[in-house]
């Protein structure tokens, strides 16, 4: 993600069946095994149900975030859209899923919705709200180990309320997803954290005249009288903060990007004329972005760009969301808009293909993808990587004043749940991977990255792994420059740059949350 600035920058339908019966069966007869070979199983059927309340994965910014007792392998999701953007759409929700522990009822993260039933297996589940969660309780007992398909049929609502800012984007003439960081579980039910990652199968059916786009490769289009139904599927796992659904008067532009990818953008039909200056840039950043860490590491890639006011971009996997302004304002310069471009699809590897394991790991996408957007700039507009991160040292204690360091970032402000995106995890970790590039030197700079893509491509890791990493490649213990660039409440020296200062922050510069 990136705030969209206000000024213009200084010069710095549902799967196929299974047989529920039979998959009931065979859990049957594994849970009745595990029944008379376990007394503590026993007790736990005996028991009832506990009462229901929120959970979570103990994500230390979101706490009520993912849920204990299940992994997710897949998401099908499929939503009706009316042609009205302000009215609920009809969806179903299938979560295919692998237990881990006895669920007796098991949570999911959903909110701001009606639910009208739930299954586990093909039978009748139980359901009941507590906060943001959704608490499932099955017809039966599901032991560890075994598969589970949970679908939910509910409505998704587009308009946000006083309490709750739906994930939905209401564009001109349509919709867009935003859920970054905790607002995919307000569109669809879900195991809402990005440490469970997925495969993806998005299914819209929208009216005659609206196109529907969403993340990955399109697999079908069905005509009817009334509407087509669009079907994309990922060809990797996503985290659901990253899932993208686009429905509007919209045109998809398609063109090869290096070694044949497939670039589809997508843009108002009306613009696209207007857009495409801006859009036949996309190859040659994507090889760019190549030559510094390696393959793209997804199917395809595209910008999808709507007619909406969110106040930042969003590096949804394989199709990016952008504002329609940030394109039409004549005083942003053309490099300046260029370089965003390029942190969104430096995103595609540093967050998406590689995701945080927990949010307080949210350094890595940002501070990575706003080092690709500065070295971007300064290689192709002459924009001195060294004055900009001068110029964040000169801000950096006011940054770890207000937001705390980079790899500890302050909790977000009340009803503010955005506010973790502030400029100590942009420029201020950008300026930590210019301090370790002083540290270890270029060369082994330049194979951390390629190595840390290539090893985590997929995956999930976190600050640890990150160091670790580095000190291998390093040959030597790095320990004290992670601590004290990471967490420390002051910016340690920069290596190499002894007479840079860093202002003193101003009292109060912010207010902590909680």
């Amino acid at each position: 993600m990136l705030r969209t600035p206000t000024t213009t920058p200084h010069s710095a339908g549902t799967p196929a069946a299974t047989a529920p019966r039979q998959r009931r069966q065979r859990r049957q007869r594994r849970f009745t095994t595990a029944f008379l070979a376990s007394a503590a199983s026993v007790c736990l059927i005996a028991a009832s149900a506990p009462a229901p309340s929120p959970l979570g994965i103990g994500d230390r910014l979101f706490p009520h975030l993912g849920n204990p007792g299940y992994d997710v392998t897949a998401y099908d999701l499929a939503f009706t859209y009316s042609g009205d953007n302000t009215k609920p759409l009809p969806a179903v929700t299938v979560i295919e899923a692998r237990t881990t522990d006895w669920l007796e009822q098991f949570n999911l993260d959903y909110s701001h919705g009606t639910v009208r039933s739930v299954e586990v297996d093909g039978e009748p589940a139980q359901f009941r709200s507590a906060g943001e969660d959704l608490v499932v309780t099955p017809a039966e007992t599901l032991p560890p180990g075994i598969p589970m398909r949970v679908t939910v049929h509910h409505d998704s609502n587009p308009v946000s309320t006083k309490d709750q800012q739906s994930g939905w984007v209401q564009t001109k003439d349509g919709l867009a997803m935003a859920n970054q960081a905790d607002a995919g579980h307000r569109v669809f039910p879900s195991n809402d954290h990005p440490s469970d990652k997925a495969m993806f199968t998005i299914r819209v059916t929208v009216p005659d005249g609206y196109t529907a786009v969403a993340n990955g490769f399109p697999v079908g289009t069905t005509r009817r009288a009334a509407g087509s139904t669009w079907t994309y599927r990922t060809e990797h796992p996503m985290a659901t903060e990253l899932a993208q659904v686009s429905i509007g008067r919209s045109s998809v532009v398609r063109r090869n990007g290096p070694d044949g990818l497939p670039v589809r953008d997508v843009v108002p039909t009306k613009d696209r004329e207007l857009l495409e200056p801006w859009l036949k840039k996309t190859p040659d950043q994507i090889a760019w972005m190549q030559e510094k860490v390696g393959d793209y590491p997804f199917e395809t890639y595209g910008l999808l760009i709507a007619e909406a006011r969110t106040g930042f971009e969003l590096e949804t996997q394989t199709l990016s969301l952008f504002e329609r302004e940030l394109f039409a304002r004549s005083e942003y310069p053309k490099w300046y808009v260029e370089s965003i471009m390029v942190h969104e699809l430096a995103h595609q590897w540093f967050g998406d293909s590689v995701s945080p394991r927990t949010w307080s790991d949210l350094w890595l996408n940002e501070g990575h993808a706003t080092w690709y957007e500065a070295l971007f700039a300064e290689e192709k507009a002459d924009r001195p990587m060294e004055a900009r991160m001068k110029a964040a040292y000169g801000s950096s204690d006011t940054w770890r004043r207000a937001g705390g360091p980079p790899a500890a970032p302050k909790e977000a402000e009340p009803g503010e749940k955005l506010s973790i995106f502030r400029p100590n995890v942009y420029d201020g970790s950008a300026l930590v991977l210019y301090a370790l590039r002083e540290e270890i030197g270029r060369p082994a700079f330049e194979r951390l990255e390629r190595t840390w893509v290539r090893t985590h491509h997929d995956g999930v890791a976190d600050t640890a792994d990150f160091e670790r990493l580095a000190t291998g490649i390093a040959g030597r213990d790095l320990s004290g420059f992670f601590k004290e660039w990471l967490y420390a409440e002051k910016t340690p020296p920069m290596p190499g740059h002894p007479d840079w200062k860093s202002a003193a922050p101003a009292a109060k510069t912010a207010k902590r949350a909680g």
